[in-house]
């Protein structure tokens, strides 16, 4: 199986799969060369949100979703 989109969540699959020198707050939503899939990105897990503290929580999620728009555009492109 050979995946067009692999989508890594969390700081732990992300530098599990793309590598160690991968680090989500910085490069999250960006596309990186892999031999797993066409392309390979990371995000937060989703359930770090929910650890947010409330004034930031809205903004967390804001900044998923968008990341999660990025690997949408890639798969209808």
């Amino acid at each position: 199986m050979r995946p067009r989109v692999l989508v890594c969540l969390g700081a732990t699959a992300a530098q599990a799969l793309p590598g160690r020198r991968f680090r989500v707050s910085r490069e999250r939503g960006e596309f990186v060369d892999s031999p797993l899939a066409e392309r390979v990105t990371a995000t937060v897990h989703p359930s770090s949100i929910s650890r947010t503290g409330d004034e930031d929580r809205e903004a967390a999620m804001a900044e998923l979703v968008k990341d999660l728009e990025i690997v949408a555009r890639e798969l209808s492109g």
